[in-house]
């Protein structure tokens, strides 16, 4: 996947898009530091910090690219404020990790009001969902029959 384009203009109304690999960046780190549990606890002020002391390292030469990461992460942290994510994070498991990173590096994202969480939970839902298993033609004919 190509890396998306960063805008040197920030739009606060609009975020730009991130890939999916830059949003992982900060949850690694939290991980690492065994903070795993952020989006179900949130993060208090001095561990966002932290956070975006490491993103103005690693992405120092792309000033509007961790701009965008760290808007974007401060919002997916606070969406998981809403109750409905939460119960979706204790039902699903580790496994929504990678699924919130995805929808939250392309979903439309206002730097005011963050993610509307009922988009951000049905995008979420839809990701989360284990495909059905898609059945063959015989087996359909025989349960027509």
């Amino acid at each position: 996947m190509a890396r998306a384009q960063i805008s040197p203009v920030v739009d606060a109304t609009d975020v730009q898009p991130v890939d999916a690999s830059d949003l992982m960046l900060p949850m690694q780190h939290l991980i690492a530091e065994g903070r795993g549990l952020a989006l179900l606890y949130g993060l208090a002020e001095d561990d966002f910090r932290r956070v975006e002391t490491m993103l103005w390292r690693h992405y120092a030469d792309q000033p509007h690219l961790r701009l965008a990461v760290a808007l974007r992460f401060r919002a997916l942290i606070d969406v998981f404020g809403a109750r409905r994510l939460k119960e979706l994070f204790l039902k699903r498991g580790f496994k929504l990790i990678a699924a919130a990173i995805d929808v939250a590096a392309t979903q439309r994202l206002n730097a005011h009001f963050g993610f509307k969480t009922q988009c951000f939970v049905l995008a979420l839902d839809t990701a989360a969902t284990p495909r059905a298993a898609i059945i063959d033609q015989p087996m359909v004919e025989r349960l027509a029959a």
